[in-house]
């Protein structure tokens, strides 16, 4: 399984961003997109499974960010970007039929991230 994110940048506050994770090898259910800020602990930010009719987002992010997918693509919309929103993002799949945003050791494949600052 291979997990390459992108689509990171700097921008300023109320902006968007549209991250991309290309996913290979995978055939599983569950994915998963996770932040950390420096000084922070990896956090959940929008997990999908299956074919994406089941979406589920953290507290913070809820109303700004979409997450989606295709048969090759993870994806997360980014709008109305805040500065907290500032951390490096990592796409992550699991081999579980059901994983949680808040325990990221249910997801066995992680990519190398991607950086987002907002200002």
């Amino acid at each position: 399984v291979q997990l390459v994110e992108s689509g990171g940048g700097s921008v300023q506050a109320g902006g968007s961003l549209r991250l991309s994770c290309a996913v290979s090898g995978y055939t599983g259910n569950c994915l998963g997109w996770f932040h950390r800020a420096p000084g922070n602990e990896r956090e959940g930010v929008a997990r999908i499974l299956g074919d994406g009719s089941a979406t589920y987002y953290g507290d913070s992010v809820k109303g700004r960010f979409t997450i989606s997918r295709d048969n090759a693509n993870l994806y997360l919309q980014m709008n109305s970007l805040k500065p907290e929103d500032t951390a490096t993002y990592y796409c992550a799949a699991s081999r579980k039929p059901l994983c949680h945003l808040r325990n990221p050791d249910e997801y066995e494949y992680w990519g190398q991230g991607t950086q987002v600052t907002v200002s």
